[in-house]
């Protein structure tokens, strides 16, 4: 049985800016316990009732691309400016202890110590991308707790960028100099995504390299079909490294955050996140329920068996489970 948390207690500690409450808070709403749920449920109600003005991005790219380092520089230079971070970065899980095992905290050790920075890395198991189910449930707890930016870090392994796009407001992509015809290799769709795309490492040996591969980039973005925010694609050269191009990739940051406020279109795209949010939540309790029946889970086993070993296709055990699911609740 979960242990009786004072709900009311522990909202009016992260909305006065307590970091050990908010820490707690997102513990809580990252709990698999059910008596658990409903007590992060009553949270996130409080929490959805408090205004904010907080900024969502999203840092994504490739392993070594240079993430955690370039969080380190940009955040220090967003606090130089005045204002709060929340950095929520979603590590590989490790399958025995089920915990994240990169602790970017560890590696953000400047920024972390910072008053105004609050920085939760979060296992992401076996949720979609790499990102985290409960990510989304950290970013209101944050803003609740008055973080006037959030930015998600993902472990950039191709449909994170998807996920994530589908939970912020602005996506930056990290790429390396280098490049070609196939843009280093990055899928098409996943550099359409993006609002901006920063060319790191952009320093020493490479930084030559790196002026090449932004003009590839920028080629490339005028072939993009158009954002129905219409806000072009922008690329930037930047050294995390020597902290160069970290002013000129906020300002493309903060101009973009005008521009969709204004429009209205931040306001717009953030209900339709909301939608997508439910529906992520319902797929993930149809799982769970087949999860927790015997007969339906024991199917289930079985039918993916028999796609394994090509003994039946895909649309005959969608079918075959989808009877036996109707048939569990009472539909022919």
């Amino acid at each position: 049985m979960a242990t009786e948390i004072d709900i009311q207690a522990l909202f009016e500690q992260v909305t006065s800016g307590d970091r050990i409450a908010l820490g707690r808070a997102i513990t809580l709403v990252e709990s698999k316990k059910a008596g658990h749920r409903s007590q992060a449920s009553q949270l996130l109600d409080l929490c959805l009732k408090t205004t904010s003005d907080t900024f969502r991005f999203a840092i994504s790219g490739a392993p070594g691309a240079g993430k955690s380092t370039l969080i380190e520089v940009l955040g220090q230079h967003i606090v130089d400016c005045g204002e709060s971070l929340a950095v929520l970065t979603v590590d590989p899980t490790s399958r025995i202890s089920s915990g994240a095992i990169l602790g970017d905290k560890t590696r953000m050790q400047t920024l972390s110590t910072n008053p105004k920075v609050f920085i939760r890395p979060t296992a992401a198991g076996d949720a979609l991308g790499g990102v985290a189910d409960a990510t989304r449930e950290a970013i209101v707890l944050c803003e609740a707790a008055g973080y006037q930016n959030i930015c998600i870090e993902t472990v950039g392994v191709g449909q994170s960028e998807v996920t994530a796009r589908s939970m912020v407001d602005f996506l930056l992509l990290l790429v390396m100099p280098g490049g070609g015809d196939d843009l280093q290799g990055i899928k098409r769709g996943i550099v359409e995504l993006a609002d901006a795309i920063a060319v790191n490492k952009a320093d020493g040996d490479q930084l030559d390299t790196a002026v090449a591969t932004r003009q590839n980039y920028m080629q490339a973005a005028h072939f993009f079909a158009p954002k129905e925010h219409g806000i072009q694609t922008r690329v930037v050269n930047c050294s995390a490294l020597e902290n160069t191009g970290i002013e000129a990739l906020w300002s493309i940051i903060q101009d973009f955050n005008g521009k969709v406020r204004s429009s209205g279109y931040l306001e717009k795209q953030r209900r339709r996140q909301d939608v997508t949010w439910l529906e992520g939540k319902v797929n993930l309790l149809i799982r769970e329920i087949i999860q927790s029946d015997n007969q339906l889970n024991t199917l289930y086993q079985s039918l993916k068996n028999k796609i394994e070993a090509r003994e039946m296709s895909v649309s005959t055990a969608y079918d075959n489970l989808s009877q036996a699911i109707h048939r569990n609740f009472g539909k022919s």
